[in-house]
């Protein structure tokens, strides 16, 4: 039985991950379509506000207006990525990416989280540093109307925020924030409301004393704050993309199901790894009970992993090598702490090998 492996072929894996993708992909699609909406709802908020603020900004000459102009900006285009990742990620395995195309939601997940950095959070550090250099010139008429405008791109970001985490709660509470489309959608809509706040204060702030510090370090914490907020999505998007291990209780699921099978012996090692939203690979090392002859162990195995596709549906893909542990502890001893009689079996008159019989 050592060394056996029970894998199956590239082909039959492909072929096995599409029909999956098709049949039982239904719950994941309705999933989607709901996060699409939730991220158009965004992308429409987010190209008005930019328009708005970026127009306010330069009547009034607001710094903290025009960063928040550059953040809408960012968050537009991210959503643009995200609505690309939704509709790549669920496409069905091919040959040429036997695994799927789950990881696709990561990928765009992560370039996402590259925009809000370099496209809302550099540009808002640089026009802080700039009005703190050169200061910044606004007449009563532009204060107001830059107020005017924070406060509907406020309500229109409240409004967005809520319908994401709307979604969130229909889909589990945390087990929604799962999707890292959904994620990044409620990160991007917590922080942009959070960022309007600070410009509306840096502002006012900068009317009532005349000191334009006050609207410029508005521009400087939102960029910190966009950078952090960068800096966790794709953090968690590298992650995934580098190969995540299933959640720890997923593991354990999956670990208490295998030994709870009769024939077997021990769970010798479980590796699993995120192959996308809902699709998880698992390999597992397995010791089988003795007396089981190779067509046996291939009646088992298969019907080990069908049983653990059914009741865990994440394992999608699910290999199983079957290990002898006796036979392996014995050959992994040191020749000198073996029984004479081992040796003996093992030498190369008694293998047959260089010269011996």
């Amino acid at each position: 039985m050592s060394g056996t492996s029970t894998e199956h072929t590239t082909d039959d894996t492909t072929d096995r991950t599409a029909q999956r993708s098709q049949e039982g992909g239904t719950e994941g699609h309705q999933a989607d379509s709901n996060t699409r909406v939730t991220v158009l709802v965004a992308l429409a908020a987010n190209l008005v506000i930019a328009a708005a603020k970026a127009v306010g900004g330069i009547v009034a000459g607001s710094p903290a207006l025009l960063s928040e102009a550059a953040h809408s900006v960012a968050d537009s285009l991210n959503e643009v990525f995200l609505l690309t990742a939704l509709r790549r990620s669920r496409r069905p395995a091919d040959r040429k990416h036997p695994f799927g195309y789950g990881k696709e939601r990561f990928f765009w997940s992560l370039l996402a989280a590259v925009g809000i950095f370099v496209m809302g959070g550099c540009f808002s550090v640089l026009q802080g540093v700039e009005a703190l250099r050169n200061g910044a010139e606004e007449s009563f008429g532009g204060y107001v109307a830059g107020l005017v405008v924070l406060a509907v791109a406020l309500v229109a970001e409240g409004v967005s925020l809520l319908r994401a985490l709307h979604q969130v709660r229909r889909q589990g509470g945390k087990e929604g924030l799962r999707d890292p489309a959904l994620r990044t959608v409620v990160a991007e809509d917590g922080t942009a409301v959070l960022g309007v706040t600070l410009a509306m204060i840096g502002m006012a702030l900068h009317m009532v004393t005349g000191q334009v510090v006050w609207e410029a370090s508005a521009s400087l914490a939102i960029g910190a704050l966009l950078g952090y907020v960068a800096y966790r999505l794709g953090r968690d998007a590298r992650d995934q993309l580098i190969g995540e291990a299933a959640d720890p209780e997923l593991s354990d699921r999956i670990r208490d199901m295998l030994e709870e099978q009769a024939e077997i012996d021990s769970v010798e090692s479980l590796f699993t790894m995120k192959m996308g939203l809902d699709s998880v690979l698992v390999a597992a090392r397995i010791d089988l009970a003795p007396g089981l002859d190779s067509e046996e162990v291939e009646r088992v195995s298969v019907r080990i992993k069908a049983s653990l596709r059914d009741a865990v549906s994440e394992a999608d893909q699910v290999f199983l090598d079957v290990t002898d542990r006796v036979e392996e502890e014995r050959r992994e001893r040191p020749a000198t702490a073996r029984p004479a009689e081992e040796r003996a079996q093992e030498s190369p008159a008694a293998t047959g090998e260089r010269g011996g019989a």
